[in-house]
């Protein structure tokens, strides 16, 4: 493929991605909030509070960096999706206390995170499946129970993470310990599951639900991830 029809791809993809203004808005006021607090943590000497909330605010900005290095485009729904699991999870819900505040906030957040986690595999595992350079032949279920799998493996990571956290800065995040860490797990895989089952009415059935309009989006803005690359 030459570089101008690639530019011009790139082009219409970030085109079609734009955030309407009031996506923008939200999404800048959260991280300015996030700016904030980290200031603020650092004004109260709570070095490592900041240097955590400041990170936060650093992993949001990471699609861009995808969208600039690589031209992997996200859906702006997704995407805000994403920034605000972070900026609940880590700024309202570490600086803002809302773990303590709120028995309810980290199933919540887990229950969020699993959908988005599942729609995420199944859309990577989607577009594997489809590529013609990887020559894959997945089979719906296959691909279904990759999504839950990997949703699995993401949150077992997340926890890894907070007992880190808990353990370096002297947080809360595990709360009730191996009590919380485990419903987190049964969250997880109860709604990495039902994305799952959705993705798999639709490629089983062509059977349409939410995430169809997502999956589509994906893919008609990431092409090239499905264009067999000629051999050098």
């Amino acid at each position: 493929m030459n570089s101008s029809h690639f530019n011009q791809e790139s082009i219409a993809a970030e085109n079609s991605f734009k955030f309407s203004r009031k996506q923008l808005l939200f999404k800048l006021l959260m991280q300015l909030t996030m700016a904030a607090g980290s200031i603020w943590a650092l004004l109260l000497t709570e070095y490592l509070l900041a240097l955590l909330v400041a990170s936060a605010m650093v992993a949001t900005m990471a699609p861009v960096w995808l969208r600039r290095r690589f031209h992997f485009y996200l859906p702006p729904e997704t995407e805000l999706l994403a920034i605000i699991f972070i900026y609940a999870t880590l700024f309202l819900g570490e600086f803002g206390d809302f773990y303590n505040r709120f028995w309810w906030w980290d199933v919540l957040l887990h229950t969020g995170s699993s959908f988005l986690l599942g729609l995420v595999a199944f859309i990577l595992v989607d577009v594997l499946n489809r590529a013609p350079h990887t020559e894959l032949n997945l089979s719906p279920e296959f691909v279904a129970l990759f999504a839950v799998v990997f949703a699995l493996a993401v949150g077992t990571l997340w926890e890894i993470f907070e007992f880190t956290m808990d353990g370096l800065l002297g947080l809360n995040m595990q709360r009730s310990g191996l009590v919380d860490t485990m419903w987190d797990l049964i969250v997880d895989l109860v709604g990495a599951t039902v994305v799952s089952i959705m993705g798999y009415a639709h490629l089983r059935n062509d059977h349409k639900t939410f995430i169809v309009p997502l999956m589509e989006r994906f893919l008609r803005a990431n092409k090239r991830l499905l264009r067999r690359e000629p051999r050098s």
